[in-house]
């Protein structure tokens, strides 16, 4: 509380100082003294966001519509969501000069298209926070205080916030007698057990994909997909691998994925009898890219220069198949693309109204440290934005 003189007596530490824990910097220090640590430089996460653009949020402006697209956490963000809305993280942005415009597909980023703009403005908010560049070791909650041990020297400190992001906070939150969600990586590629190589770097738009594992159908979404060397990425893929990152699939119990790339009903009878002369590859390149028409044409030992009125039935209906359900198999994940960890500090331990530790009174949580993680689009900063200005306001 700030006194009459503006003296803060409160003293807050925050470990880390990525998004979470500057947004939870920002209103915790309009009451208190605050300390931030972290051995990186401040706010170096927002500089990949967005491919560089930083995607701030994602224009969806009911908390509960909002918390759909968070495959863990979803619930215990109701009340988050409703305390720190999307509006709220648009007007506090424009607040700190950061003004914002909504792409088509509503995600939303700033007018300059800078992420390292973001930052620096972000960061000229904090200036009257104290920056320690130190990695915290050791967080001890002691009689009526916390005492933090970094690998240079001691400090106490009365409120603590454990903004860490993905795997380094959890150790700091195990030891304070905090359940962890054993992490596993979301939005990430995946390796698949067929080759694609051959069609490396081909990207489809809005390819509409049935999910399943173990006989069961996990979900149904569209999105654009890209094929890699090893498997498959691209938005659609990081949403299917954030849906199944709970899952234990391998190669002996892999995840079915049916891709749909027309997404209508198709005679192709009819199609081949109205291109008689015209060979199957030219007539397939109407619904999907060359190298994939030819791999698919491959893939049923068709000839891709075989003309249309010699495909007997049977082949057409294999051909037919291969464009309403082309199969991928995926076998596990792959660092590579966009990686968010699904995870972390269990969400029953925590106070979804302040997020205060329900264990160990005057200990915080915002972030990625906790079991909540969303699909791309600016979820998972919404996430950061809103649990960090619930812990800094509390």
């Amino acid at each position: 509380m700030t006194s009459s003189t503006g003296f803060k007596s409160k003293s807050v530490a925050i470990v880390g100082a990525g998004p979470a824990g500057c947004m939870c910097a920002y209103f915790a220090s309009q009451n208190a003294q605050v300390t931030l640590f972290d051995f990186s430089k401040p706010l170096q996460t927002l500089l990949y966001t967005g491919g560089g653009r930083c995607n701030l949020a994602h224009a969806e402006y009911d908390f509960k519509e909002l918390a759909k697209f968070y495959p863990r956490g979803e619930k215990f963000l109701y009340s988050v969501f409703s305390r720190f809305s999307t509006c709220d993280t648009i007007e506090f942005f424009n607040s700190i000069g950061v003004n914002t415009y909504v792409q088509e597909d509503l995600r939303i980023f700033p007018i300059s298209n800078s992420a390292e703009d973001v930052r620096r403005k972000f960061l000229g908010e904090l200036s009257h926070c104290a920056f320690k560049k130190e990695k915290v070791l050791v967080v001890e909650k002691l009689e009526n205080n916390f005492r933090l041990k970094t690998e240079k020297n001691d400090y106490y400190f009365d409120e603590v916030v454990i903004a860490t992001g993905g795997h380094a906070g959890f150790l700091l939150a195990e030891n304070l007698g905090h359940k962890i969600i054993k992490p596993k990586p979301a939005l990430t590629g995946l390796i698949t057990a067929e080759n694609f190589k051959v069609l490396q770097g081909v990207s489809l738009k809005n390819v509409l994909a049935e999910v399943l594992f173990e006989n069961t159908l996990v979900a149904k979404i569209q999105d654009d997909i890209l094929f890699t060397h090893n498997g498959v990425s691209g938005p659609l893929t990081y949403q299917i691998s954030s849906l199944c990152a709970r899952l234990d699939y391998s190669d002996r119990n892999p995840i079915l994925i049916k891709l749909d790339f027309v997404k209508k009903e198709i005679d192709l009878q009819s199609m081949f009898n109205l291109n008689p002369k015209k060979d199957i590859k030219n007539l397939l390149v109407g619904f999907v890219p060359k190298s994939l028409a030819e791999y698919i044409l491959k893939l049923n030992r068709v000839n891709s220069e075989q003309k249309c009125c010699d495909i007997n039935g049977q082949t057409r209906d294999l051909i037919l198949k291969s464009l309403l359900e082309f199969k991928i198999t995926a076998i596990s994940t792959t660092k590579e693309g966009e990686v968010v960890t699904s995870g972390g500090v269990c969400l029953d331990e925590i106070d979804s109204k302040t997020m205060q530790s329900k264990l160990v009174e005057s200990l915080y949580f915002c972030g990625e440290v906790i079991d909540v993680d969303g699909f791309c689009g600016g979820f998972n900063l919404q996430n950061c934005w809103s649990t960090g200005f619930v812990s800094g306001n509390a």
